[in-house]
């Protein structure tokens, strides 16, 4: 209370010094003065203090959001600067100035003041031998995408598996994201239309952009009359976007360096003993139990440039050394419905002992009707129906 009424009235008040430890006003005032100034040192310190410890800021744009930039919000809280990342959402640009990264606004991209838009009229950067135009989603795991997966590993940024399964990842997910949000067809529509193609039924609800759009609020949802209030709805439904395209991202993450990655080896060694099952290795056979083999075999096979492809890889369906054996064809590309090579008409859509009279082959159990996959009761089974159907 004496310090604000000396405040107030901008002279100090009169003082009884009968039960201070100030001999004269001229004391006191010196004293007091002394006390301010060491106030405000303090106040500073913890003003500089906060300012380091606070943690970094996000921006993005607020209004309708999009697969891309949930994601790259996402990818970037999975790293230690940005673990408790606060996020604003706006198209002020004085707010976005404030902020450490943006994402998806701004009409920048310049990774060195951590800017990531994609929308400007210039704008034409792709991933490393990839023809499709980066979104915000790309441009992020383009620049963070190795530390996300060296972290996830537990090895150096630079190891030779975090190359690997960063091109994979951006390929088999990431790419996808950057073609939707920029308006990019997986086929030439050009090619679509002169061919007269049609599609046969829609497709669009299978999409993550799709699932995300969902996730926007409707035209005439309730909305809060307090644009702040409004805001903070409009965020927290962005939120449940961003969560959602990274369980997706991070399934991924896991799959790639969990069980695609150690796959590698085991396909490896397959290949390389293929000529003991047929003389030209058109038979892949994996011993214990299968393994995702497909990407691993069209690398092995571009890297050895070889004239015959494996047409046919049997595995076992367990572990156990009883289990049964299956065949299964080698489809034209990963996600081909055709096979380079299928199993034979006339066995295809049978089962069981019908099977095996027909093949001429013991213990049969079927072979699909549309003839990708077969299988037999035993290895010895199913290696002469590989066999038999890679010369008919």
């Amino acid at each position: 209370m004496l310090g604000e009424t000396w405040t107030q009235n901008l002279t100090p008040p009169s003082i009884d010094f009968s039960n201070h430890k100030f001999t004269n006003i001229n004391h006191f005032i010196a004293s007091y003065r002394f006390c301010m100034f060491r106030n405000t040192i303090k106040m500073a310190e913890t003003a500089a203090k906060r300012l380091k410890t606070s943690p970094v800021t996000i921006g993005t744009h607020n209004g309708h959001f999009h697969a891309d930039e949930a994601l790259a919000v996402y990818m970037l809280r999975l790293l230690p600067t940005y673990q408790s990342s606060e996020l604003i959402r706006t198209r002020d640009p004085k707010l976005l100035e404030t902020c450490h990264t943006v994402v998806d606004v701004g009409g920048e991209y310049n990774d060195e003041t951590k800017r990531y838009d994609h929308h400007q009229r210039t704008f034409d950067t792709t991933f490393p031998n990839r023809p499709t135009k980066l979104s915000s989603a790309g441009l992020v795991y383009m620049h963070y995408g190795k530390a996300i997966i060296a972290q996830h590993l537990g090895v150096a940024e630079d190891a030779e598996e975090v190359a690997v399964i960063w091109r994979k990842i951006y390929e088999s997910f990431i790419e996808a994201l950057d073609a939707h949000d920029n308006g990019i067809s997986v086929y030439d529509p050009k090619a679509i239309s002169a061919a007269g193609l049609e599609k046969k039924f829609s497709d669009g609800g299978f999409s993550l952009g799709a699932m995300v759009s969902r996730l926007n609020p409707n035209w005439n949802d309730p909305t809060p009359s307090d644009p702040v209030e409004a805001q903070k709805a409009e965020d927290e439904k962005f939120l449940v976007a961003s969560t959602r395209m990274g369980e997706e991202f991070s399934r991924d993450l896991d799959y790639y360096t969990k069980s695609w990655l150690p796959a590698r080896s085991i396909v490896q060694q397959a290949y390389a003993k293929r000529l003991q099952y047929d003389s030209k290795g058109r038979i892949l056979v994996f011993d214990g139990q299968s393994v995702p083999w497909k990407d691993h075999l069209y690398t092995l096979e571009d890297q050895e440039n070889s004239e015959n492809k494996v047409l046919y890889v049997l595995y076992p369906e367990s572990p156990r050394p009883d289990a049964k054996w299956r065949i299964q064809c080698v489809p034209v590309t990963k996600d081909s419905f055709q096979s380079r090579k299928p199993l034979p008409e006339a066995w295809r859509g049978f089962r069981d002992e019908e099977l095996s009279q027909i093949t001429g082959i013991p213990g049969g159990v079927f072979v699909h009707a549309a003839g990708f996959i077969g299988g037999n009761k035993t290895f010895d089974g199913a290696s002469k129906m590989a066999a038999t159907a890679v010369d008919l």
